[in-house]
């Protein structure tokens, strides 16, 4: 062997050796665990949607270090037991994020575990992207610094939509609390009491009800009645909600129902006249601006459907992880840096159709725009095959909507 080949040898193997090191680097796994299944499905399948859509924009800006972000699924089978085997499930196949939101009970479970096991797991830690569960305690007593909510909670939906009434002449002074006795609710409930003030209503009763298992609210309404109440704030969802307005409905009672939920899909079809007139807070509303008709329009060609309920938000956040993995490209051997990315993602801002949304580094709550609307027959994108849709009343941007960090949030970084 020539000097010269002695020489070039070991740097021709070390070549060798990194490319295919590099080779042979897993790409970025991001894992959905939902219902994806069965009668409850319906919701699961959007959070899906609205982060397919979300990685595929990451993938066309040309991914994470060159390669595609790759998306898994994972049916959870609609609760926190279910979620708890899948969080494993989806650790063990790679996935460094997981995507998860339709209750706040499964949220709880995940964020849980995934303290655990990056707690247990130095330098393989893992990320919880929370889409949906609403939780107070959740960016409260339960935070930590591998969790991010992208979405609302009560306090955020509640502000707005008491502002927004207030101003539009249609509140009343006089509210009765309605929710669902489980964290959700009991959130929600606090939240009403809290921006009594704000609104100059009086909450004129509390109830609290079992979850998804009451088919007649007729009892219900006749203490809504009896209380002469002007408004009814509520954050049922599904059957709960459906259920309630239809009761009332039936009863002839003129109250209006303030809501978080009343864009859920179906809806507005199932109670159709009955929702005339009724109001919602939500992050997203497809006829507030240009911006966000563009979106829409530019989401249904992707999707086959405008975006609803939950779908704007998961994307936003997505948009959000892909703003912060920017800033850490992947080591040589294609491997990332999850602590990195969690603090890049801290102060991580993105301009979304609805404004500008940040992340807050105090307790990991997103801080998005809002939009308040009321159920109409003049807006123009309609919903449920209906003649009926969102007319947006009042837009917040994210600082007019925040509530404050909570005292139990103890976020405690790596060093």
């Amino acid at each position: 062997m020539t000097i010269r080949a002695r020489f070039l040898a070991p740097i021709a193997a070390m070549l060798l050796a990194s490319t295919a090191g590099a080779a042979s680097a897993e790409p970025l796994k991001v894992a959905v665990i939902e219902t994806l299944s069965g009668p409850q499905a319906s919701t699961g399948l959007l959070f899906k949607t609205a982060a397919k859509y979300g990685i595929d924009k990451i993938n066309a800006g040309g991914g994470y270090g060159g390669e595609p972000v790759v998306l898994l699924e994972y049916d959870n089978q609609g609760g926190p037991v279910g979620a708890a085997d899948k969080v494993k499930a989806a650790i063990a196949d790679g996935a460094r994020f997981i995507v998860q939101g339709a209750s706040s009970a499964v949220s709880g479970q995940i964020t849980e575990d995934v303290r655990k096991y990056n707690i247990r797991n130095p330098g393989k830690e893992v990320i919880f992207l929370n889409v949906g569960g609403e939780a107070l305690e959740l960016t409260g007593a339960k935070c930590h610094f591998h969790h991010f909510r992208f979405n609302p909670n009560a306090q955020v939906r509640v502000k707005p939509m008491v502002l927004a009434m207030k101003d539009a002449g249609i509140l009343g002074t006089r509210v009765y609390s309605m929710n669902q006795n489980y964290s959700w609710g009991i959130d929600m409930e606090g939240a009403i009491v809290a921006n009594a003030p704000l609104g100059g209503y009086t909450v004129v009763e509390k109830t609290l009800h079992d979850v998804n298992k009451i088919q007649d609210f007729s009892p219900y309404v006749a203490k809504i009645s009896a209380a002469n109440a002007e408004t009814v704030i509520t954050g049922n969802w599904s059957n709960d909600l459906l259920l309630l307005m239809k009761a009332a409905h039936g009863a002839g009672l003129k109250t209006r129902f303030a809501t978080a939920f009343l864009d859920q899909p179906g809806n507005i079809a199932n109670a159709g006249d009955v929702a005339l007139g009724n109001v919602v807070a939500h992050p997203f509303n497809a006829e507030a601006s240009e911006a966000t008709a563009a979106f829409a329009e530019d989401y249904k060609a992707k999707t086959g459907h405008y975006p609803v309920y939950i779908e704007p938000q998961t994307a936003f956040g997505v948009a959000m992880v892909g703003e912060a993995l920017k800033s850490v490209p992947p080591a040589k051997d294609g491997s990332v840096d999850i602590n990195a990315v969690a603090k890049a993602l801290e102060n991580v801002k993105v301009k979304t159709p609805m404004g500008e949304a940040s992340m807050r580094a105090a307790d990991h709550q997103a801080q998005i725009p809002m939009v308040v609307s009321i159920v109409a027959e003049d807006a123009k994108f309609k919903v449920d095959g209906t003649n009926l849709g969102f007319k947006p009343m009042k837009l917040f941007t994210a600082a007019e909507a925040s509530s404050p960090v909570q005292d139990a949030c103890k976020m405690t970084r790596p060093n």
